[in-house]
């Protein structure tokens, strides 16, 4: 008898890019043909190689279409409004129009725009429509993912447990403009814009939450998690990197810091700004140092600085590089030495609490294999650096505990709450966006420190446990998602990404989700640890049916899996 022909087997590099970035999971009957016909792996790889490169064509064919048109527009509006705002019109219109054709660029370039965001609007005269650019990225990437889930009946709501209190304060706010900012319209005097300013409150309010279903639809496989979170830690330290620059320019005199007299001395102001960022304060002999970093102030540099700590400790300890893992600790101990530098008390008090959280919620802290390295080389670093600057360390320390003494924030937040209680008007509280500083341009706004009184005044107690019950219910989603996943890297990212989510649902103090960064980061964090066990059961399956599985029957179990899997589409 004739010997049977041998059958050549692909190689597994092969296998992994005929399978690559495909929108559907590596089926069982998918894995057979791989494995037993090399040529139809080869053939797949041959598609995608053609696919990528009419992408590159079109992005360019497109690009260069819209910046025409944008040029074409920019000389028309500068004929008729001027140079600047002729630019800037034809920059929205690029933004606009880029965003909506390549979503997941768009909303990569939204989170990486935003701590740069800042110093580009200050950098560029401080005009209030360049404030509005990051919205321009956003929005237009948003309303293609919004079509895509309509197209293919996929959730726009994620995850599923959010849409009963998600609804129910979306109702409540716009109940409360109507009645009771439409109210105050009526009455309105001196060119106030009640309504408006419970439009841009509710913006401010909910304005990113669909950030979730962009993260979960865009992020496709392991590969795309770790490019955007490694990103992400690359942005952290440029930005602490120009903060410190920014702090030896004043420290030296190259910039001039705050001058004045009295209260003036007291006050953070755009004639102070040095290199990067907005307004500042910079009186070491009154002991005065609040410095903005790339922000546009220096409390949205000091939440920054306490967010990027639950993204560089999530890179320090569960990236599978490990050089990576290196960039992640010296990103955290930037963070350490800028939370120092930068004046900012509350940053001193919070970033080593949530670092030791991590530490614990994570279980990090057991795993002496990288917590010894890791803990050892950040101790090191920041010890060097407070033995090298004794004055400065002391100065921080001394004006924290006068802050702590001056005004205890547990009493701060009582005090907080009576206030808004005496307050109350009706069960509707006293419009939205009455306590919002981003709407003070729309008419008199209230100044309320601590982010649960201000809802209540704003939208009075109903609105408020709305409010909770949207945001414990996103902590519950995500702490499910994150103990669903067993691959240990991911796992740590997703706790990383679990404990953030959590800190700042539960955080009284301040108001960390009006405020940039916050207010895109928590969203962010939220989809992407959703997002996590999906991606870890779909390449646990492939794995399986790659290993010599394929060709036997599945089992129950998988066969629902894959069920599971085929039923969410990502976005191309």
């Amino acid at each position: 008898m004739p010997k049977a022909r041998r059958r050549r087997q692909p190689s597994p590099h092969a296998t992994h890019q005929a399978r690559q970035r495909t929108d559907q999971p590596l089926t069982s009957e998918v894995a057979t043909d791989l494995v037993a016909n090399p040529k139809l792996a080869r053939r797949q790889e041959r598609a995608q190689a053609r696919k990528a490169k009419q992408a590159r064509k079109s992005l360019i064919q497109y690009g260069a279409i819209t910046a025409l048109m944008g040029g074409l527009v920019a000389v028309l509006l500068s004929l008729v409004l001027g140079p600047k705002l002729g630019l800037a019109a034809a920059g929205g219109i690029v933004c606009l129009a880029l965003s909506y054709k390549y979503p997941r660029q768009a909303i990569y370039a939204f989170i990486f725009y935003i701590p740069f965001s800042g110093t580009v609007v200050y950098a560029l005269g401080g005009s209030g429509i360049l404030q509005l650019a990051k919205d321009a990225i956003f929005f237009p990437a948003l309303l293609r993912v919004a079509l895509f889930c309509r197209k293919t009946r996929q959730p726009l709501i994620i995850p599923p447990a959010i849409k009963t209190p998600l609804m129910a304060l979306v109702a409540l706010a716009t109940l409360t403009i109507l009645v009771v900012n439409g109210s105050q319209q009526l009455a309105a005097e001196g060119g106030e814009i009640p309504i408006l300013i419970g439009v841009l409150g509710l913006k401010v309010l909910l304005g990113y939450v669909l950030l979730i279903p962009c993260i979960y639809y865009l992020l496709r496989d392991r590969e795309d998690v770790y490019r955007l979170l490694r990103t992400q830690v690359v942005v952290i330290l440029i930005c602490c990197g120009l903060g410190f620059i920014q702090f030896l320019m004043l420290r030296t005199g190259i910039c001039q810091g705050t001058v004045g007299e009295g209260a003036d001395l007291f006050k953070a102001s755009l004639e102070a700004r040095c290199f990067v960022g907005g307004s500042l304060l910079y009186s070491p002999e009154q002991g005065q140092i609040r410095l903005p970093g790339t922000f546009n102030a220096p409390w949205q540099w000091g939440w920054f600085l306490i967010s990027s700590g639950f993204f560089a400790f999530g890179t320090a300890f569960s990236d599978r590089s490990v050089v990576w893992r290196g960039v992640g600790l010296v990103t955290l101990a930037a963070v350490g030495v800028m939370t120092v530098v930068s004046g900012q008390r509350i940053a001193l008090a919070l970033v080593p609490v949530t670092i030791l959280s991590l530490l614990i919620l994570t279980g990090q802290i057991a795993n002496l294999k990288r917590f010894l390295p890791i803990g050892l080389g950040l101790a090191l670093i920041l010890g060097l650096f407070m033995t090298q600057n004794p004055a400065v360390v002391n100065e921080r320390w001394a004006s924290f505990q006068a802050r702590w003494a001056a005004a205890p924030p547990h009493e701060f937040i009582v005090q907080q709450f009576q206030w808004a209680l005496q307050q109350q008007e009706g069960i509707l509280g006293r419009g939205v966006g009455r306590a919002t500083n981003a709407a003070r341009i729309f008419g008199q706004t209230e100044l309320v420190e601590t982010y649960h009184p201000k809802l209540l005044y704003e939208i009075g107690p109903l609105g408020l446990l709305a409010t909770l019950a949207l945001y414990l219910t996103l902590t519950v989603a995500t702490f499910k998602a994150y103990r669903a996943i067993q691959d240990p890297d991911l796992k740590g990212y997703g706790a990383s990404m679990w404990v953030f989510v959590l800190f700042i649902s539960l955080f009284p103090y301040y108001y960390p989700l009006d405020v940039e960064p916050v207010n895109v980061y928590y969203w962010l964090a939220a989809g992407i640890v959703l997002k996590l066990p999906e991606i870890d059961q779909r390449e646990r399956l492939q794995q399986q049916l790659e290993a010599g599985h394929a060709s036997q029957p599945l089992t129950k179990r998988q066969q629902k899996q894959l069920k599971q899997q085929q039923k969410t589409v990502v976005f191309e």
